[in-house]
């Protein structure tokens, strides 16, 4: 997510530097993920994540059949508009499926106003951090929202699942949680065990090793309601303090937060349940098959031969930041043949919700 709540009002010189950070911050996501390419045995059959050791009694506890309540995190730029409509749009199709555990939809908008969409999309206003408070680091709005719609909102669901405007629910989705163990999707670049000098800031020794530290980010998880009201909190306030100490800011990044609500989660001694087959990702996961989200975090660039070109503009391709001031025409070109299922399922699965939903072409600016 990016942009403030002018986003939609924002100069070229703005959008042009907001590229340009875009760009670097996914080479450096590319980086890691060839890095580790090159280090596994493949992408056949999609990376290898890690796990780490789950209460015994975890598997034991059978499936909860508890609805679960969707809840996103967004600003009113044009950027996350058009992507949280391709969202409300699967989520309303899997729903009703057989095996779906959905419960109701919350696009919690921290922007401080409502905008457009607040009659297409169900939407609970919170406020940004105070201006200057998140250095541009647009993401440590997401603790600081959910802390106020936990407070504020009336959420009738036990469980909820933390989600993102770029997700895409491929499969109708079950509640993975059991019990006080959430489920979570894990991240093969957070490592905190890797570091372990820097975790040891904010996760003191006397709490537990480090392993008990999950490789994982706020989403996906779907958590008990009671367990993210006491972790919300403890999730803005070590985002804040890794952000004002500068060794932490300079290893972590851009996944910054995402480590931040690790460590705040392993603070309540609350350990997560590590699904791989929570999600996918186009264009390192290369088939949708039985895993639940599409998260086209990456972008998708590939030759007219069906090749992938590592960090280099394609004459194929699909990128999300391609589209930073308003939405994706319909019916965009589908890839060239030889091209992994799971872009060719993303780019279809595009096109079906901009081709239904309603007007598309001209709500497409706040």
């Amino acid at each position: 997510m990016i942009g403030r709540k002018n986003m939609g009002r924002a100069s070229p010189l703005l959008l042009v530097l907001l590229a340009l950070g875009f760009f670097f911050a996914t080479y450096n996501l590319l980086t890691l993920v060839i890095q580790y390419k090159d280090s596994s045995t493949g992408l056949r059959s999609g990376i290898s994540d890690p796990v780490t050791g789950m209460p015994a009694n975890s598997w034991k506890l059978g499936k909860s059949n508890l609805k679960f309540h969707v809840a996103l995190t967004a600003t009113d730029a044009p950027y996350s508009q058009w992507q949280c409509r391709i969202m409300y749009y699967w989520y309303k199709k899997m729903k009703s499926m057989p095996g779906s555990d959905m419960g109701k939809f919350t696009r919690v908008l921290h922007s401080g106003k409502g905008d457009h969409l607040m009659d297409e999309i169900p939407t609970f206003v919170v406020d940004p951090l105070p201006e200057g408070l998140d250095r541009g680091y647009i993401v440590l709005n997401r603790p600081w929202a959910f802390v106020q719609w936990l407070e504020k909102a009336t959420i009738e669901e036990e469980y909820i699942l933390m989600a993102e405007p770029d997700h895409i629910f491929a499969n109708p989705l079950p509640n993975l949680a059991h019990g006080d163990n959430p489920a979570g999707f894990p991240f093969f670049y957070i490592k905190p065990t890797e570091h372990q000098k820097i975790v040891r800031k904010f996760y003191p020794e006397e709490k537990g090793p480090v392993t008990d530290v999950d490789p994982i980010g706020n989403s996906p998880v779907i958590i008990k309601k009671s367990l993210l009201e006491e972790i919300a909190p403890t999730w803005m306030n070590v985002s804040l303090r890794m952000k004002d100490d500068p060794e932490t800011d300079k290893a972590f990044g851009w996944v910054l937060e995402m480590y931040a609500y690790a460590v705040a989660s392993a603070l309540h001694g609350v350990r997560h349940i590590l699904r791989k087959d929570f999600m996918l990702q186009p264009p390192w996961d290369l088939e949708v098959g039985k895993r639940f989200i599409i998260h086209y975090t990456y972008g998708c660039d590939y030759n007219m031969k069906g090749e992938l070109t590592y960090g280099k503009i394609g004459e194929w391709r699909f990128d999300k930041r391609s589209y930073l001031s308003g939405p994706p025409p319909k019916n965009l070109t589908l890839p060239p043949p030889g091209v992994p299922e799971s872009v060719v399922r993303l780019v279809k699965m595009v096109n079906e919700a901009t081709a239904n939903i309603p007007g598309w072409d001209s709500l497409n600016s706040g």
